[in-house]
């Protein structure tokens, strides 16, 4: 069939017209390669001027042509598909192989007659859990992770505690090495030592991550199994082992011990909530919050107080599958790791509760690099391509360029998923540096910037409570002074003020939730100094008291 569309490619056939005028009696020819490619329209418009002819053949011209363009390509179809006909009765083209063509064919192009998406294990289990932790099943889901919770916690205690005993030990043996050191001792003996204690942590540190990893990995398919188990046997109205396993699980499970683990000191909190309306004509309500507290308070598990951790951990467990998402922004360095900082205290909170719906911490920050890698690449060649084309001296910016493949830029952030966390599901890993720090932050500096975009990505990503860091640190250090303090947060205020008044051409006007956190050792006074700037910023929604006449 191939070759006889070719052949048809080059087929010409001589378009005859005949017309009068006044006593003559004239022929057009024209030679037309079918099939015709060129619209009929630009084709008529053409003869009419190369062959100069009047005018008043014009509409009659354009209608015999389109005619005889018309009855030639449907002899040429007829041709072919007689051709092929030919051919499937001959025995020359398989006849299953021609219906398999057709039928994907019509798959492909063809929405009607297209395979409706197969579901992913997620998907299934993301629906599934969803159908739970909305039942009378959500208490025994709760206390089941919570169980796990415990299990991993003292797992990780028992590694800290074996830590800790071969550092003691470790020091010990290094105290004796230096007070013999210059006598019976040289420094390649106190070297050797020290890299023989170094592989030592290494080995135990090794063998402490493996029991972990495998222990989240047993964790983590024990539990999914569970879940589609439990929702299978709940179909069934007449399981009524299932109901009396649901009431009776809460008190089967063992109960963490206050004391006894790995529990976070509780600090007073201080905090302060508005009411605001933003918006030109059609107004949009939000809901403001000031606090004083640690970021990562929003991410851990506390192991007391038993009562309220359920209810935290319910509303997060409920929210996991919907619309209203709740996310932090943690200020990082420009390096994606967890070994330093805030990204290794939250890593260390996020490894003690295995996460049962995605990867854990790790998986995605390697996931996250190989995607900066790749577009650092592409981008590394167009610059380079960009800089071969000036004169050189830009050198020192190329190997700068070359060097840091691996690192993001200031204002540039990553994003982690998690269902393990205490209150979060999001967390935005915004990248700042040093200049953070400094009075002459404008509204221009990355981080002002990255803050915009990640208030984007929340409207379109249904994250509707976010948390942000007022004064753009998570540590108060001897620079930030009481006026420092002031004009930082006005910063702030004024930026994401403007910002949410985007949203609503963003999202078409949501209402959120935005939390302002400053750290834990600002003073009282310095905090209450905020919360009354708060309001003269955003214009806060008065209450209205109505008094009886009487």
């Amino acid at each position: 069939m191939k070759p006889n569309k070719g052949k048809t490619l080059t087929r010409e056939r001589d378009y005859v017209y005949k017309f009068s005028a006044g006593n003559e009696h004239l022929v057009l020819t024209v030679p037309l390669k079918f099939p015709v490619q060129e619209n009929i329209s630009h084709l008529h418009g053409r003869l009419m001027v190369l062959h100069n002819l009047p005018c008043f053949i014009e509409n009659d011209l354009k209608q015999s042509l389109s005619k005889f363009v018309e009855e030639e390509t449907i002899k040429d179809y007829d041709r072919e598909a007689e051709v092929a006909l030919e051919a499937v009765k001959s025995g020359k083209v398989d006849i299953n192989q021609l219906a398999d063509i057709w039928a994907k064919a019509y798959k492909e192009t063809t929405l009607e007659h297209a395979k409706p998406e197969e579901t992913s294990w997620d998907e299934d289990f993301a629906d599934v859990y969803h159908d739970l932790i909305h039942s009378p099943a959500s208490e025994m889901l709760l206390n089941l992770e919570h169980n796990y919770f415990v299990s991993i916690s003292e797992l990780i205690s028992e590694r800290d505690v074996e830590l800790k005993k071969l550092r003691e030990r470790q020091g010990a043996e290094m105290d004796k090495v230096m007070q013999e050191l210059g006598k019976s001792l040289t420094d390649q003996d106190v070297n050797s030592l020290a890299a023989q204690h170094f592989e030592s942590q290494q080995d135990l540190e090794n063998k402490w991550t493996n029991e972990l990893k495998q222990t989240t990995a047993i964790q983590k398919q024990e539990y999914q199994e569970w879940v589609i188990k439990l929702h299978q046997d709940l179909k069934n109205p007449n399981n009524s082992s299932v109901s009396d396993e649901i009431k009776v699980q809460p008190s089967q499970l063992r109960e963490s011990v206050e004391g006894n683990g790995r529990i976070y000191e509780e600090q007073r909190l201080l905090e302060e909530s508005f009411t605001i309306h933003l918006g030109a004509q059609l107004k949009t309500m939000h809901n403001l919050r000031l606090l004083r507290a640690d970021m990562l308070d929003f991410c851990k598990h506390k192991r007391n107080h038993r009562s309220g951790v359920k209810l935290h951990r319910l509303q997060t467990a409920m929210s996991l599958y919907s619309t209203s998402l709740c996310g932090l922004v943690l200020l990082v360095d420009n390096r994606i790791s967890s070994y330093s900082g805030i990204k290794r205290d939250f890593a260390t909170v996020c490894q003690e509760c295995t996460d049962f719906h995605f990867p854990g911490i790790q998986e995605q920050l390697e996931i996250v690099q190989k995607v900066v890698l790749k577009a650092r690449a592409q981008r590394s060649s167009k610059t380079k391509r960009h800089h071969e084309n000036k004169i050189s001296g830009n050198e020192d910016k190329l190997k700068n360029i070359e060097r840091n493949q691996s690192n993001i830029l200031p204002g540039e952030f990553y994003i982690t998923r998690h269902s393990n966390l205490s209150e979060i599901h999001v967390a935005f890993h915004l990248c700042v540096d040093d200049n953070v720090r400094s009075v002459n932050v404008t509204a221009r500096d990355p981080a002002i910037m990255g803050l915009r975009n990640i208030l984007k990505v929340c409207c379109t990503h249904d994250i509707t409570t976010i948390s942000i860091p007022l004064l753009l640190v998570h540590e108060m250090s001897e620079e930030m002074t009481i006026p420092w303090c002031l004009k930082r947060a006005e910063l702030v205020f004024k930026c994401v003020k403007g910002f949410m008044m985007e949203m609503a051409s963003w999202d078409g006007g949501i209402s959120r939730t935005v939390q302002f956190l400053v750290p834990q050792t600002i003073s009282e006074e310095m905090f209450y100094q905020l919360s009354n700037m708060l309001p003269q910023i955003f214009r806060v929604s008065s209450t209205l008291t109505l008094t009886s006449k009487h």
